[in-house]
């Protein structure tokens, strides 16, 4: 029982590391927002505004395929998802009114949800093939996984790799959303395939190529610490068993 509750100790006080690309731009403006909300705004409300726009950008990408300016409204979507995930939890912080284990469990919960509505608007618009797009939404989950498990067990909540987090991901999708409105989703001809690729299914077959390395270089890196540490300790306590056995 002390084991489990250590555990979850870990999870209650875990320390954050987000070190990305955007995080010079990012920070300075979630601190300027939490201090400025309405006091009638919750973080209950901003986790589920996050999620509400999930299911606008799903939405919106599906109504792609009848007119592309619903890629604005996609564009729109991430915002709103951007300032309500990075937001909920820095104002229960901010406002001192943290509920770990709740504010834990129910964002991402919704994360999760989240996730698989942006992945399969997208997989569902025009623009993108639809097995691309399940992929990539089980690389996501992959590194979502990836990020429980190692806050469970190093007390870290790590949701940045080589310098990419969320917010790059939403600013890429942004980013591709403004190009496919102007310039349409050409084909481009890869030497190795010898065959056309659409610009669309291209970014999102780079996304579950970072995905699955990240996954798989951390899964293995971290495995050989967590091994070692473990092996230390193990040794130690047996050294010390001995020690004792050969005393008595």
């Amino acid at each position: 029982m002390a084991k489990k509750e250590k555990e979850l100790k870990k999870i209650k006080k875990h320390h954050r590391v987000n070190n990305i690309l955007l995080g010079p731009l990012e920070r300075p403006a979630i601190a300027w927002l939490v201090a400025h909300m309405p006091r009638w705004v919750t973080p209950d409300h901003l986790t589920f505004l996050g999620f509400f726009a999930s299911v606008l950008i799903g939405v919106s990408y599906y109504l792609t395929t009848f007119d592309k300016n619903y890629f604005w409204l996609a564009n729109l979507g991430f915002f709103l998802n951007w300032f309500g995930d990075s937001l909920d939890g820095n104002l229960a912080r901010y406002r001192k009114i943290e509920r770990p284990r709740y504010g834990f469990f129910i964002d991402h919960t919704i994360d999760t949800i989240s996730e698989v509505l942006i992945f399969v608007g997208i997989g569902l618009s025009p623009y993108v093939d639809l097995t691309l797009a399940l992929l990539a939404l089980v690389g996501y989950q992959c590194m979502a996984n990836l990020v429980y498990i190692t806050t469970s067990v190093k007390g870290e909540f790590k949701i940045s790799y080589a310098s990419l987090g969320p917010t790059e991901v939403r600013f890429i999708a942004i980013l591709t959303n403004i190009f496919m409105f102007f310039v349409g989703n050409p084909e481009i001809t890869l030497p190795l395939l010898n065959k056309p690729v659409q610009v669309y299914n291209l970014v999102i077959t780079l996304v579950i190529f970072l995905l699955f390395f990240f996954f798989t270089y951390t899964t293995i890196t971290t495995g050989i610490k967590l091994e070692r540490k473990d092996r230390k300790k193990m040794l130690k306590k047996l050294a010390k068993q001995k020690s004792a056995f050969q005393g008595s």
